[in-house]
């Protein structure tokens, strides 16, 4: 579990021990809603009403005051002020029975479920948690309509009457409000002037929330920005969005400029540090350029994918948000080599070309070239060839340390001995789809790269068992090891690298020749920590229950595996807690 979700479960759990009590005691036991209104809900498992009275414009209004108290009313529940109990005990009477509430959700969640204020049929009675006697149910039924209904209108509920009167008066839960308040002075330096004594106060402090915020992920803080004005003022900070890429589909703007300028104006708010293209033109890059003008510093990655754009609107983007470091074209088929050449700046340390067709070896003499500082380079191109990896220099690109050539068809043994000379210092390289790459080729790797810490040869159809004694004999310091559909593969190969001790990360998917046999040297492999046998079929149930011996494990792929069935999934699972069974 992540630190920051300890830290977010500490804060909810304490928050939900907090005691309340109430200015105005009640003259009757009732049962007390979400909202503070004494009413009988029927709700669904998911909090949801089981069905509620139609609504109309006119009996609603809809107000950022009230869309706070809603959510805020239902993450807090009034209690009384009697003792808390704990979580699993509850009191049960002769006449009444309360069912634990659903404050643990989050906050986004909780916006989405907000239940009618009207009470419900007898029904709902039936499929409601909340059990309640005949006599009262009338009884709270009444009081309810009464208070709600007023000449056949409905009224909406008084949120003074629901706040107001409520103040935290004590933290059985090791003191929330304390931890709230050295949260907040650990991080400003500052203490509240006046303290927060409602919830709704609580939730509407800025500093409070500034720093509540950070215990949320980005999908859930896209959505509380709509829950009101505050709220997203706080949250249209760059602060919150460092290292989110929204996604800007250009297709759905053809004919809604209104949408892309409001979409434009978001962007600048929060400061996005880099964006992803859909169905991009040359106008739209130039219109985002122009109408966003702090890309220019802020913009560091960009990804720009299934576009139509030319060389010379990427020329633009590039040379005006010129803090780029991080580009990214799949499936641009107008780009050129050319293009490229013109383009490309030195500042760039990551680059990803996949599925443009007229990439070709001219595009790796422009990388070569031009990006000295490059740390990672990803290519899938049908027509590079060895003469296209001869043209990296070691001295000129000593920087480079993770190489992906996919699907390059035309590469063989001879450009992995160009890589070798070209680039040394590659810590990880992966040939997967380079069909021509045999067993010599992956000798020439084990002998002369003794800095990687991942291999990838998937698909690689020649490569068979000689290949794995080699990795295991020369890469000690190997950690993933990728054998996908590498049919040639058999139980004697997969002993070699059972003997690797620093391997962790192991994928034999569809590998159709390994059995039992193989699998039993794996059991021995005591650091592995994921381990791919998807596809296995020769994999049996006795084989795979051996797999226990895999403490250690923290990821464990066993689908389409004809041994891997119930019984063997249910035991793997009851014998190894902390794995992941992905079945």
């Amino acid at each position: 579990m992540s630190t920051i979700r300890k830290a977010y479960m500490e804060i909810s759990n304490g928050i939900r021990g907090l005691r309340f009590h109430k200015d105005q005691p009640s003259s009757s036991p009732t049962c007390q809603h979400d909202g503070g209104c004494n009413s009988k809900i029927s709700a669904t498992e998911d909090g949801r009403p089981a069905s509620a009275s139609p609504r109309t414009s006119k009996s609603v209004v809809h107000t950022e005051e009230n869309i706070v108290a809603n959510a805020v009313s239902r993450l807090f529940p009034a209690k009384s002020a009697s003792p808390p109990l704990n979580r699993h005990e509850y009191p049960q009477t002769p006449e009444t029975k309360f069912m634990p509430s659903q404050n643990s959700s989050t906050i986004s969640s909780l916006l989405r479920k907000t239940p009618s204020p009207l009470a419900t049929s007898s029904t709902q009675t039936n499929q409601s948690n909340a059990i309640i006697t005949s006599d009262q149910n009338s009884n709270h039924t009444k009081q309810h309509e009464d208070s709600i209904l007023h000449n056949g209108k409905l009224k909406r509920p008084n949120k003074d009457a629901i706040f107001t009167p409520t103040k935290l008066i004590g933290q059985p839960k090791a003191g929330i409000a304390c931890r709230i308040r050295r949260l907040n002075m650990s991080m400003t330096g500052q203490k509240w002037t006046v303290k927060p004594e409602t919830i709704h106060e609580l939730m509407m402090d800025e500093k409070f929330i500034s720093q509540f915020f950070f215990y949320f992920p980005s999908e859930e803080r896209r959505r509380m920005c709509q829950v009101c004005k505050k709220w997203k003022s706080v949250l249209y900070q760059s602060v919150y969005w460092v290292g989110v890429m929204p996604v800007i589909d250009f297709k759905e703007w053809r004919s809604d400029t209104s949408k892309r300028r409001t979409c434009f104006d978001n962007f600048q708010q929060r400061g996005f540090d880099q964006v992803c293209f859909i169905g991009a033109t040359d106008k739209d890059i130039s219109d985002f350029v122009n109408n966003i003008p702090s890309c220019k510093k802020s913009v560091r990655s960009v990804s720009i994918r299934c576009s139509n754009i030319s060389d010379s609107a990427l020329e633009n983007l590039i040379r005006k948000a010129a803090q780029i470091n991080n580009l990214e074209l799949s499936n641009c088929n107008e780009i050129t080599g050319s293009g490229l050449w013109a383009c490309l700046n030195a500042r760039i340390v990551g680059l990803t070309i996949t599925d443009c067709i007229h990439i070709a070896d001219d595009t790796l003499g422009a990388i070569a070239q031009l990006l000295p500082a490059l740390h990672e380079l990803n290519l899938q191109a049908y027509h590079v060839t060895d003469n296209g990896l001869a043209l990296f220099d070691s001295k000129l690109n000593s920087s480079l340390r993770i190489l992906r050539l996919k699907s390059c068809w035309e590469i063989t043994n001879h450009g992995v001995v160009n890589i070798i000379h070209g680039l040394p210092n590659i810590t990880v390289l992966s040939l997967s789809g380079c069909s021509k790459i045999t067993d010599d080729g992956v000798e020439i790797i084990a002998e002369n790269m003794s800095k990687l810490k991942s291999l990838d040869i998937s698909w690689c159809s020649r490569i068979t068992d000689a290949s794995l004694e080699y990795v295991a004999c020369d890469l000690g310091n190997l950690e993933e090891l990728i054998l996908d559909r590498c049919s040639h593969v058999t139980d004697i190969g997969i002993g070699y690298i059972s003997t690797m001790t620093s391997l962790s990360r192991l994928f034999i998917r569809w590998c159709v020749q390994v059995g039992d046999f193989g699998l039993h040297h794996i059991f021995s492999m005591r650091n592995l920590r994921i381990l791919s046998i998807a596809g296995c079929r020769r994999l049996t149930s006795n084989g795979l229950y051996g797999l226990r011996h895999l403490q250690r494990l923290q990821e464990l792929e066993v689908t389409n595996c004809p041994g891997a069935n119930s019984p063997v999934c249910r035991y793997l699972k009851d014998n190894m807690p902390k794995t992941l069974i992905i079945e």
